[in-house]
């Protein structure tokens, strides 16, 4: 049984694109647009073309998610059809994906190598901090009088 379930799947002449939807069983608040667009690329075979999540529903009660797919084969008529801040929207979550990326491999490399100065030279830090702290907490009464 699949996760994703296509209940319609339509070519529409008119606006040159073809409009999918399906629903993605058991995934409820789990799913990304991104995720979703990857599933459903590899599901129907859609490589080189371009595939806009429209809307993805959440049903109340129930761990299914119903997802509306918009799939052209140029860039430029999509960018026509479709409100440009759905395009800004799915830009800034690829680039934060990227980034998240970039900066998981940046940070397994410093660490290996920073682990043993950190450990030398957090000893001595330990040593300098001065032990005695003025009690400034307590007050006594006889000195508000």
């Amino acid at each position: 049984m699949s996760m994703i379930e296509t209940l319609s799947d339509e070519k529409n002449s008119f606006l040159s694109r073809r409009e999918i939807i399906c629903d993605f069983k058991g995934l409820g608040g789990k799913l990304k647009k991104l995720e979703a667009v990857e599933m459903i690329t590899k599901k129907f075979k859609l490589d080189g073309k371009i595939v806009i999540p429209m809307k993805l529903q959440n049903r109340t009660g129930q761990p299914k998610i119903t997802g509306i797919f918009y799939v052209y084969d140029d860039e430029k008529l999509a960018r026509e059809h479709v409100d440009p801040t759905i395009f800004a929207r799915l830009d800034k979550a690829k680039s934060t994906k990227e980034e998240k990326k970039d900066e998981k491999a940046a940070d397994v490399e410093p660490a290996k190598t920073d682990a043993e100065p950190a450990k030398t030279d957090a000893e001595p830090a330990k040593t300098d901090a001065p032990v005695d702290k003025p009690d400034t907490k307590t007050k006594d009464k006889s000195e508000d009088n």
